[in-house]
């Protein structure tokens, strides 16, 4: 599987949104609200500009996509929004590609504290992002204090 990783466009939008909707919401409320991220008209409390999102293909079609911004929530430089791998591709090391490119974003924007926000009962996620460097904020926040941990191969 050759899989292709770029900045998302607004065409970009309902493939992301179909594959939100796997796990939450409808995929019209999932095009309303990335939309109007990638549109920067939705700001997520605290969140400063510039923002991206990168998505993965295979051929055409979306099959993960990262979201993130600058941000001075809990002191933290950045924040990654969102992450989300299709269901049929889980497991192939998208999600780490995928969170390997936006950490280079945030080192080239100089943000270098990143926060995300996990609920504590998603125990692949959490795993996931403990894997790649970050560690308990709070309850439902874990951090990086230097994304660059997120490059390293996962342990």
């Amino acid at each position: 599987m050759l899989l292709q990783y770029r900045i998302a466009t607004i065409a970009d939008v309902p493939g992301m949104a179909a594959i939100r909707a796997e796990k939450w919401g409808t995929e019209e409320y999932w095009i309303n609200r990335i939309t109007n991220y990638l549109n920067c008209v939705h700001h997520p409390q605290h969140a400063l500009l510039p923002r991206i999102i990168f998505v993965a293909l295979d051929g055409e079609m979306g099959v993960g996509f990262i979201a993130g911004h600058l941000t001075r929530r809990f002191e933290c430089d950045g924040e990654l929004e969102w992450i989300n791998v299709a269901e049929a591709y889980k497991r192939k090391g998208i999600a780490s590609q995928l969170l390997q490119l936006l950490a280079e974003w945030f080192i080239q924007q100089k943000a270098l504290k990143i926060c995300v926000n996990v609920d504590p009962a998603n125990a692949p996620a959490q795993k996931f992002y403990r894997a790649h460097g970050a560690y308990t904020m709070n309850e439902y926040w874990l951090v990086w204090d230097d994304i660059r941990l997120a490059l390293e191969k996962p342990i």
